[in-house]
């Protein structure tokens, strides 16, 4: 098996079925490893009987809610430890939608980094507020000119790794937690030399289920896109 799509959850047990199962509906090849940071809500335990009933599936527990940085670094790590060629972060809550995996995953045959990206042509967002596409597109904007890199979509979810990629990367240095994370993974690809590729996505709000965005967060994309350009 060449390809794990690595989705990490927080009380997601209304989502975690019917992503899995949507994922498999076009691609029924991939594995899946669940990143479970201890919901309470039993997204763990849901996920350990999906694991039971098909081996495509897999749980990584961890003990307690860390932020998503650590639990991709986490999953990466998992994944090249099991081999895997391509590694795939993907949301849980249907913001990231299965139908673009085929070309995700084909993609990764030519390129290092693969994004699903809302800013490039084709692609948006679906049942956002003015607010919300304003910080969005406002915090891309600050994160490319700050970081001096062309990634349409820096704060994009929904990206694509060779796994030989991640292996140079020094993921035991990347300090974000937040979704600054994916910032500080693309900068770093791009400080590397990776060849980074944007496919058009189309980004609805999720239906069930509470968003992971807090102020917190937001606060912490502000000064850290600073912090690494200072330290890469």
């Amino acid at each position: 098996m060449t390809t794990l799509i690595c989705i990490p959850t927080y009380n997601e047990r209304e989502n975690i079925q019917p992503i899995i199962a949507a994922i498999f509906e076009v691609v029924p090849e991939v594995h899946v490893l669940v990143i479970d940071d201890g919901s309470p809500d039993g997204t763990g335990q849901i996920a350990d009987d999906m694991s039971a009933e098909d081996e495509r599936v897999h749980v990584l527990h961890r003990t307690e809610k860390g932020g998503l940085g650590p639990a991709y670094i986490a999953g990466f790590k998992w994944a090249m430890d099991h081999g895997y060629e391509k590694i795939l972060e993907m949301d849980a809550d249907f913001s990231h939608q299965p139908k673009y995996l085929p070309e995700m995953i084909t993609k990764l045959d030519v390129y290092d980094v693969v994004v699903g990206s809302r800013y490039v042509e084709g692609g948006g967002t679906q049942n956002w507020g003015a607010l919300r596409k304003f910080i969005s597109r406002g915090g891309g904007l600050y994160a490319r000119t700050i970081l001096g890199f062309d990634v349409q979509d820096p704060t994009a979810g929904f990206v694509g790794w060779r796994s030989r990629v991640l292996q140079e990367l020094s993921l035991d240095s990347v300090e974000a937690s937040g979704y600054v994370f994916q910032i500080e993974m693309k900068y770093r690809a791009h400080k590397a030399g990776c060849t980074i590729h944007e496919i058009p996505i189309v980004f609805p709000d999720r239906e069930v289920g509470e968003s992971k965005m807090s102020p917190a967060i937001a606060a912490e994309a502000v000064t850290r896109v600073w912090k690494i350009r200072l330290k890469n």
